[in-house]
């Protein structure tokens, strides 16, 4: 049996997994205005080993949202599974954050367009095929209307940052899955193991979460 725990903190959702081979057997999460992660992910990953019923000695790697998505967030996600993996000596596998909101919803054509809120009409979007493989790069964009106009296939809009997206962005072509805002590590399952069998591995001491943009810290006037 190989056991994971999967942790996602990238956004303003908590999320904590375990899963048996390929199969979800426990999970905790909750979303947040106010981002109690610090003060949440430890409960949560004493309550899913709990109702794994499984210790921390039994688990064969600890996988990671690796962003983008908030600083504080994967700062807070990736340096509990990192130690972790130093405490236990088991493998740390990272997963895409985008590839995870993805994963939420299936498709029969056209793309999917995960998009995570990066604050006024900033997102951090990448494009994903049927069998949710990266097609398009990660990046920063700023949407205005013109925004995916070199697209011509239909594009499936999932992801917290996908209702502002809405607001602007108007085609028959575009689908919206506003009530699918937040990563769950539920969806990190799959995408866990599958890691785990390829060795998909990190480097514990020297990895670091993919913040996409520079950290930047603003002071009151």
């Amino acid at each position: 049996m190989i056991y994971i725990l999967n942790i996602e903190t990238a956004t303003k959702q908590c999320s904590v997994s375990v899963s048996k081979n390929n199969e979800l057997i426990a999970l905790r999460e909750l979303a947040e205005e106010n981002f109690n992660h610090a003060e949440k992910l430890h409960v949560f990953i004493e309550e899913v080993m709990t109702e794994s019923n499984i210790k921390l000695s039994d688990l064969n790697a600890v996988s990671v949202s690796k962003g983008p998505g908030s600083y504080t967030g994967l700062r807070i996600g990736v340096s509990t599974a990192k130690g972790l993996c130093y405490a236990l000596d088991i493998p740390l596998i990272a997963i895409d954050t985008l590839q995870i909101i993805a994963k939420q919803i299936q498709i029969s054509e056209g793309i999917i367009q995960p998009m995570i809120d990066a604050r006024r009409m900033e997102v951090f979007t990448a494009s994903f095929d049927q069998k949710h493989q990266i097609v398009g790069q990660t990046k920063a964009l700023v949407l205005d209307e013109n925004s995916f106009e070199d697209i011509q296939e239909k594009i499936h809009f999932i992801g917290d940052g996908a209702e502002k997206s809405e607001a602007v962005l108007k085609s028959e072509r575009f689908v919206y899955y506003s009530h699918l805002k937040y990563p769950s590590a539920k969806e990190m399952v799959e995408l866990s193991y599958d890691a785990y069998l390829n060795k998909k591995f990190e480097d514990v001491a020297y990895f670091e979460p993919y913040y996409l943009k520079d950290f930047m810290l603003t002071t009151k006037k």
